[in-house]
């Protein structure tokens, strides 16, 4: 059994009716191929968040359980403050 809401087209009926009620709304504006095309997103990227300068990396690493438990304690954001705290250690050391 499948999950994904099904998906209802109208009818014609339906549809002619739906666009004679676009027709005259006065607030309705039928945007034109060029402004279409000049809303697509451009890059590999496309929507959403816009790029910051300094973007991380997704990566899998593994550490042990009290580490994880404290930084997990300290509530919400903590990989951020991980984040920091390794940034931190770098400016003193040399891995």
């Amino acid at each position: 059994m499948s999950s994904k809401p099904k998906i209802v087209m109208p009818t014609d009926e339906e549809d002619a009716a739906i666009n004679r009620g676009i027709a005259t709304d006065p607030d309705t504006y039928e945007v034109s191929a060029d402004e279409m095309m000049a809303m697509k997103p451009l890059g590999k990227r496309g929507r959403g968040r816009p790029r910051l300068g300094n973007t991380k990396e997704l990566v899998s690493i593994r550490y042990d359980a009290e580490v994880l438990e404290a930084f997990r304690a300290s509530g919400e954001g903590w990989q951020t403050r991980m984040n920091s705290a390794l940034k931190e250690w770098l400016r003193t050391h040399r891995p």
